[in-house]
This record gives structure tokens, C-alpha cells and sequence, in this order.
């Protein structure tokens, strides 16, 4: 999948610092900042 400048990004799931999940769609509504990173020594 493949998206362009200025298009919504899909919905996806992530696990914050307590486990919990959240989705982007739970976040609608908030400036989102998604940013990855390698896991340290990889």
C-alpha cells in the first residue's frame, strides 16, 4: 500500500506504553504526530 502527500492515512492499530490499543480512528479530531523508529540495536 501506498499513499501520497496529503492523503488521510489509513486506519491502523498501535500499542501505547501501558499495552492498551489504540487506532488512529480513536484519535480523529487531534493533531497526530506518527513517527518510527528502529527498536534500539537493531
Amino acid at each position: 500500500m501506498s499513499i501520497e502527500i496529503g492523503d488521510a492515512a489509513p486506519d491502523f492499530t498501535l500499542h501505547d506504553d501501558t499495552a492498551s490499543p489504540v487506532t488512529l480512528r480513536d484519535l480523529r479530531g487531534s493533531k497526530v504526530l506518527i513517527y518510527f523508529y528502529p527498536k534500539a540495536f537493531t
